[in-house]
Formats: C-alpha cells, sequence, structure tokens
C-alpha cells in the first residue's frame, strides 16, 4: 500500500460520500417535516409547474363554489317563502268560497271579508321579506340573477325572477280587493285559481333551477377533491417510505463519518513509522 502525506484520497473520497449522505439527509428531512416530496420548482421543476397550474384551478373552483352557494341560498329563501304564499291562498280560496254562499249574514261575510284582507296583508309580508344578500325573486324587482359555473367565468346558471306580488302578472288578485259581496267574492274566486296555479308553475321553474345549482354544487366539490387528490399525488411525500430512507441514510452517514476518521489517521500512520525507525 503507498501512504502519502500529500494527498490522502481514501480521506477526499469518504468525505464526498459523507457530503453527499448529509445532502440527501436534509432533503429527506425536509421531505418527512413538510409531507411533500415537491415543494419547490428547485424539486421537480414539471412535476412543480403541473401541480401548480392544478392548484390554481382549485382556487377557481373556490370562488365557483362560492358564488354557487350564494345562488343556492337565494333561491331556497325564494322556495320557502313562494311555498308559504302558497299555502296562504289556499286559505284565501277556502275562504272566498265561504264567502260565495249567498246566505251569509252580513257580520258573517264581514268577518270572512277581514280575514280575506289579512291573508292578502301575509302575502304581500312573506313577498316583500324573501330576500337574501338584497335580491328577491318574487317581488318583481330581479329579472335574471346569473352565478358562475366554471373556473373560467364563462359559463353561468340562472335563476329567474318570479313577480308574485299582489295585482301583478302571476298573482292576480289584488291587494285592495274585498269578498263583502257574492259578487265580489265570485269575481275574486276566479283570481284565486288562476293566482294559485300560475304561482305553482313558478314554483316549479324556480325548483327546477334550485335543482340545477345544487347539482352543480355537487359536480364542482367533487371536482375539487378530484384535483386535490391529483395535486397530493404529484407532490406529497410516501411517508412510510422517506421514513425508511431516513434511518437508512442517518445509518449512512454515521458510518461515513467512521470512515472519514479512519481515512485521516493515515497521516499518523506515517509518523508512527518514522517514530518507530528513529528508535
Amino acid at each position: 500500500m503507498s501512504l502519502s502525506v500529500n494527498n490522502n484520497a481514501s480521506a477526499l473520497l469518504a468525505l464526498q460520500s459523507l457530503n453527499q449522505t448529509t445532502q440527501e439527509l436534509q432533503q429527506t428531512e425536509t421531505r418527512v417535516s413538510s409531507g411533500m416530496a415537491v415543494a419547490s420548482a428547485q424539486d421537480n421543476p414539471a412535476i412543480w409547474a403541473i401541480a401548480q397550474g392544478q392548484s390554481q384551478q382549485v382556487a377557481a373552483l373556490s370562488s365557483v363554489t362560492s358564488s354557487l352557494n350564494r345562488a343556492s341560498s337565494i333561491a331556497d329563501v325564494a322556495t320557502s317563502a313562494g311555498q308559504s304564499v302558497s299555502d296562504l291562498l289556499n286559505q284565501v280560496k277556502q275562504t272566498v268560497l265561504s264567502a260565495t254562499d249567498a246566505t251569509l249574514s252580513t257580520s258573517a261575510r264581514s268577518s270572512l271579508n277581514a280575514s280575506y284582507q289579512s291573508l292578502l296583508t301575509q302575502i304581500n309580508d312573506v313577498i316583500q321579506n324573501a330576500s337574501f344578500d338584497g335580491a328577491n325573486l318574487l317581488d318583481g324587482s330581479t329579472s335574471n340573477l346569473q352565478f358562475m359555473t366554471n373556473g373560467e367565468a364563462s359559463q353561468f346558471l340562472t335563476l329567474t325572477g318570479q313577480d308574485l306580488a299582489l295585482g301583478g302578472p302571476l298573482l292576480s288578485v289584488s291587494a285592495t280587493s274585498s269578498i263583502n259581496t257574492v259578487t265580489n267574492a265570485t269575481a275574486a274566486l276566479g283570481q284565486v285559481n288562476a293566482s294559485i296555479t300560475a304561482v305553482n308553475n313558478a314554483l316549479s321553474e324556480l325548483g327546477s333551477q334550485a335543482n340545477q345549482i345544487t347539482n352543480h354544487q355537487t359536480f364542482v366539490s367533487q371536482l375539487s377533491s378530484s384535483l386535490n387528490t391529483g395535486i397530493g399525488n404529484l407532490v406529497d411525500a410516501d411517508m412510510a417510505a422517506e421514513s425508511a430512507r431516513l434511518q437508512a441514510l442517518q445509518v449512512q452517514q454515521q458510518l461515513s463519518v467512521q470512515a472519514v476518521q479512519i481515512a485521516n489517521s493515515t497521516p499518523q500512520t506515517i509518523l508512527s513509522l518514522f517514530r518507530s525507525g528513529g528508535g
């Protein structure tokens, strides 16, 4: 074996191995602590770029979800209020039917008319208070509301306003009408029957649009979950594998340190030869 005090090849090789092992150990420790195999563009430029693109899509879908959630809330309020109007109209019809009886006494007819007026007031109150976040689909103030359905804001779902105001195109019963005579009650009955049909049709359309929103909410939620899973598959670290690799590298580092120490002892061996010769 050739011994030299000018060059210690064994020590240099052992040091290179130690440095390499230390670098790999640091990378593995970073992956274990962060849980990510690709945390930056330096780790894997191509994979990082793909993951960033998918992350941007997930962020855009978050805005879509917010838009759809607002749409769902507006639709829920309108549908609930519309159902109340429909129920009240059924009570109105019952009251009006009673008022068409020509044998009613004056006091009984007056009582029915008061009940009729009270029901109309309740209907008006329900319609005027059917608002969410400033949007009312039942009072005739809103024609169409559009809500984003994709991350590019190029596709939309629409909620169509329904004018259920008293005396309007759907609820033709006037707020100032009365059933204080048989003639008035008979006229009101025709209006009430037409109003019930029109209101129920309007609510059916609104319900269909609300279902579309609910279905799209489910789709967007599933799409977001799939994208997040895909991003995880690209950048997440395999913790079981990284844990095993961490332990292996720690052992390799310890062995490399020992190898460097052994290699560095070579000059001492040369010196001992001279000491031995001098003796």
